[in-house]
């Protein structure tokens, strides 16, 4: 029981890896990273989970539904299409409480697994773990290699090897700029930019340049310190893990006291934990950390270390998982909480925001109407009698066709709707069509300085929509 509760505050007390990040010194001055080549069963999963994800990633862009592309994300145009959806600027609503879901979804998912995404599915990680770190393996050598490469002087071996890798890594900075362009203006328009010449559409060209220059910049130097220093994400993960979330963890309870195994041991002593201090899983940690420490910062649960160490506890004829997907309670206590009261609250909000989401999103009108009072007009009255009121008139059209549309006075009858300009309303298909018009009504037939007309929006002959204009007359004098 001593022995437990030693192992105990080993892990609990030793904090002083947290006073700085692993990647920076005393001084201040940035460590540079060199992870040991992984390799492993959890490495070959994140191989095929790579491979579909950035698949789609690069695939997505090109589908097009009727014509149209499947996902767009024109923030310059304010124009987004999801799943072949178009949303516009008054559907910001939609976008805003798709945030709050999105937001719900990622502390739900972060308190029971913790980053699980940052090790398996964000981009980041993807193209920098999974494509540049191997081209770089592939190169220059694994870790050791790296760095005598690093320290030796220039000569024509170096430049090459050096010069051949930043080539490289530029030419995949620039198709994954042209990817985030299509993605954000479509892929039309990205054949356009670069079948022109910079000339004829330098905001494309120095779009596509600005991003060609931050995923550069992003994963040939700044690399690690994306997830450590600016990523939102890894910082909010100190308030949203608890003990009971799942994480990447050091069996603390097998692992110590830790001690080194001796060439002529074949096996660990009895008195010392399976832990043979081979440091492994600091060396092929991508941020330079040691997991013995505990859930850190740093840490992206890659899961590099639970192969580094699997295959070190192969070798020593001990149990594989001394470090391993597990939780805090989990490794004190014996019993691994995944749906905990926490878990359930979380996920009550979650499906109540789903559920409103999803009726906003299928309740949605395809066209959208809006009526205001001119700006800086009252009421007008003209020589038989009727009192006018202007109005301009704004139609959204959300679908991918044309449409014609007629706008009739529902309410008082005696009201009628004068079009000023073009009598025809034909609004365009994804687009919006501004006008003005005029609704008459007979002095005697005001009640009060404030009435409410309704109109209705018709299709075909088919009412779409029912909408409202303040009606602003002549104060009654009262006898």
């Amino acid at each position: 029981m001593e022995g437990k509760e030693v192992k105990e505050n080993l892990y609990e007390f030793d904090e002083e890896f947290r006073d700085s990040i692993s990647t920076v010194d005393a001084e201040g001055k940035r460590i540079w990273v060199y992870p040991k080549k992984p390799s492993g069963r959890f490495h070959n999963w994140r191989i095929v989970v790579t491979t579909f994800l950035l698949t789609v990633l690069f695939v997505m862009p090109f589908i097009k539904l009727n014509g149209r592309p499947f996902v767009l994300l024109n923030f310059f145009e304010r124009k987004f299409i999801i799943f072949g959806q178009v949303f516009w600027p008054q559907d910001f609503f939609l976008l805003a409480l798709t945030l709050v879901t999105f937001f719900v979804f990622i502390t739900l998912f972060t308190v029971a697994f913790g980053r699980i995404w940052c090790g398996w599915m964000c981009p980041q990680t993807l193209f920098m773990e999974m494509v540049f770190r191997k081209i770089e393996y592939w190169i220059e050598g694994d870790a050791n290699e790296q760095r005598k490469l690093d320290k030796q002087p220039w000569n024509s071996k170096k430049i090459i090897k050096k010069g051949g890798k930043q080539l490289i890594f530029l030419f995949i900075s620039v198709i994954i700029a042209h990817l985030v362009m299509a993605y954000l203006i479509g892929v039309d328009e990205v054949v356009r930019v670069v079948s022109q010449p910079p000339t004829e559409n330098m905001a494309g060209f120095i779009g596509l340049l600005t991003f060609t220059g931050i995923f550069y910049g992003v994963f040939a130097r700044f690399r690690e310190q994306a997830c450590i220093a600016v990523c939102p994400y890894g910082r909010l993960q100190g308030v949203l893990l608890v003990k009971d979330s799942l994480v990447v963890a050091y069996d603390w309870l097998r692992g110590e006291p830790r001690g080194k195994l001796k060439k002529s041991q074949t096996s660990v002593a009895s008195h010392q934990g399976d832990c043979i201090d081979c440091k492994l899983c600091v060396h092929v940690c991508p941020t330079g950390i040691d997991i013995r420490n505990g859930t850190q910062l740093e840490c992206v649960n890659c899961t590099a270390c639970i192969d580094a160490c699997d295959e070190v506890m192969d070798k020593i004829g001990k149990p594989k998982g001394l470090i391993r997907y597990s939780s805090y309670t989990a490794i004190k206590e014996g019993v691994l909480k995944i749906f905990t009261p926490r878990i359930a609250g979380y996920s009550v909000v979650l499906m109540a925001l789903v559920s409103l989401l999803l009726y906003f999103i299928l309740t949605r009108a395809d066209i959208e109407t809006t009526v205001l009072k001119a700006p800086g007009t009252l009421y007008s009255k003209t020589d038989d009698g009727q009192i006018t009121n202007v109005y301009n008139i704004e139609f959204v059209n959300k679908t991918f066709d044309d449409v014609g549309l007629e706008v009739r006075v529902e309410s008082p009858a005696s009201a009628s709707l004068l079009k000023i300009g073009d009598q025809d309303i034909l609004v365009p298909k994804e687009g919006i069509l501004k006008g003005l018009f005029m609704i008459k009504l007979p002095e005697e037939e005001i009640k009060a300085m404030k009435m409410n007309v309704v109109l209705g929006i018709y299709q075909e002959g088919r009412k779409i929509e029912t909408t409202n204009a303040r009606f602003i007359g002549p104060i009654k004098s009262k006898n």
